[in-house]
């Protein structure tokens, strides 16, 4: 099997852990008071995440989450399968980060966060940030940054509030 078979033969596994991980990060911000709604391509029937998947359009990393508490505003792009369990790094795609810049760009002041699996949050800018101040070489499809740079989420989001029951 080539790498586009495996790529595309895992996507329904990928997008398992994604959603997961995307419900994970909406009850976080939930107990810390946040009401969130989702949005972006995960809301789309198949048949559009399908042509998104052929395409480069900046709709492909639409945030996956917004949300509101009093009349704070903030978009959330939930990032799994990071940080690499070896490098202590996160890999954030070139053409999601300048996305994402993009997306600021057109709808400041509302922020972008990405919540990476480990719950730590980094925002496009500081992706590009502290990639280009990097040592390593920064070619490739990857930006690769340093756990130690990512933001606690309390310290973004708040502290819990109260406890989901189950």
């Amino acid at each position: 099997m080539g790498r586009r078979e495996a790529t595309l033969a895992d996507w329904p596994a990928r997008k398992t852990t994604g959603d997961r991980h995307e419900q994970a990060v909406a009850y976080a911000l939930e107990a810390r008071g946040w009401t969130v709604h989702l949005c972006g391509q995960g809301t789309f029937p198949a048949q559009i995440q399908n042509a998104l998947r052929h395409t480069d359009s900046a709709l492909r990393y639409f945030p996956d989450l917004i949300a509101a508490r009093g009349s704070d505003l903030v978009t959330v792009d939930a990032k799994t399968r990071m940080p690499s369990t070896t490098s202590s790094r996160y890999a954030i795609s070139r053409r999601c980060a300048l996305a994402g810049l993009q997306f600021m760009g057109a709808n400041a002041p509302v922020p972008l966060y990405y919540v990476l699996g480990d719950l730590r949050v980094l925002t496009p800018a500081e992706v590009l940030h502290y990639t280009c101040h990097a040592s390593h070489p920064t070619s490739g499809a990857y930006h690769l940054i340093s756990t130690r740079r990512a933001h606690l989420f309390d310290d973004v989001f708040g502290t819990i509030t109260f406890q989901r029951s189950a």
